[in-house]
């Protein structure tokens, strides 16, 4: 185990430090913030005296540099914008994002296993039907698309939610059913496939065959042998909902680190950015060791690579 895990730990350490250049180097690519910092009256000498402060005219490898070593030291920088530092940012909006991502990860888990459980089990009958055809709509439709829609039928029409901002759970709702109906879908599909391959093996027709009721042969057997594919696309999801956090957030003004995200790009605040998606791949290596550790813990069979 401490053999994977030191493996495991230097692979993290490329994969952040390969997708902070790559935000670093790109952002650049976009123009120089500065411009939209001074007021049109401005002139060259004023501009180059803003960008002489915030260090922008410095060579692209020195500010780069300079930037690892003061990620070294836990510290993300200052928004240009804000004059604010960006840790101070993020901690404010990360509280609303994992609200929004923790409620979308219970429409999806609560609302997807057990539609696949449904389709796998029940897989001709006419709940089967109908609940395929919801599985197949909630896939085909964009997350933005969605949430108009909540808005226009349960806030416009039907006055029943809210349509924007926070507030109490009510202003929860929409934007957590608009962000978790897609990775809906996909669960129903993974635990649907997963539970057929099981329904498939020997061990299933044997149990059967010595009449060992359904239920108990889907909770006891089924449910813990399908649940590795499971794991693996609750990992890959949950890094989805944070990232289609940012259109949900802006559809319905919920003001997490989606909605300051699209602020600081159309603003070119470089350092909110950079901080985001360094939080961003963090979290996604985070959650896909989780997701391996917990391999061997579901499954005895499964030894992890370098833990013997």
């Amino acid at each position: 185990m401490p053999g994977f895990l030191l493996r495991r730990l230097g692979q993290a350490l490329v994969t952040i430090l390969g997708v902070v250049t790559l935000i670093f180097f790109v952002q650049r690519l976009t123009g120089d913030p500065t411009y939209l910092l001074v007021p049109e009256t401005a002139t060259q000498a004023d501009i180059a005296a803003l960008r002489h402060q915030l260090g922008f005219d410095r060579p692209l490898v020195v500010q780069y540099l300079d930037f690892l070593g003061e990620l070294g030291r836990f510290d993300l920088g200052q928004s240009v914008v804000q004059r604010v530092p960006v840790t101070t940012i993020i901690a404010s909006r990360l509280p609303y994002t994992l609200m929004l991502a923790a409620g979308a990860l219970l429409v999806a888990c609560g609302i997807g296993v057990p539609i696949g459980i449904l389709l796998a089990i029940f897989r001709n009958s006419p709940a089967a039907k109908a609940a395929a055809g919801f599985v197949l709509a909630a896939q085909s439709m964009p997350t933005f698309w969605s949430g108009i829609l909540m808005i226009l039928v349960f806030s416009v029409l039907l006055g029943w939610l809210p349509p924007s901002s926070t507030g109490d759970l009510s202003h929860l709702v929409m934007p957590s059913f608009a962000l978790g109906l897609l990775s809906m879908a996909t669960f129903a599909r993974i635990t649907r496939s997963a539970l057929l391959d099981e329904l498939s093996k020997d061990y299933v027709r044997t149990a059967r065959s010595r009449g060992v009721r359904s239920g108990r042969l889907l909770i006891r057997h089924l449910a813990r042998n399908a649940s590795i594919p499971v794991i693996t696309v609750a990992a890959l999801e949950i890094s989805n909902l944070l990232a289609g956090a940012v259109i949900v957030e802006t559809v319905f003004a919920w003001p997490g680190l989606g909605q300051v995200t699209v602020q600081a790009i159309l603003a070119r605040d470089f350092m909110i950015v950079q901080g985001v998606v360094l939080l961003g791949a963090f979290v996604t290596v985070l959650l896909n060791l989780l997701s391996d550790l917990l391999y061997s813990l579901v499954d005895p069979r499964i030894v992890l690579e370098g833990a013997r």
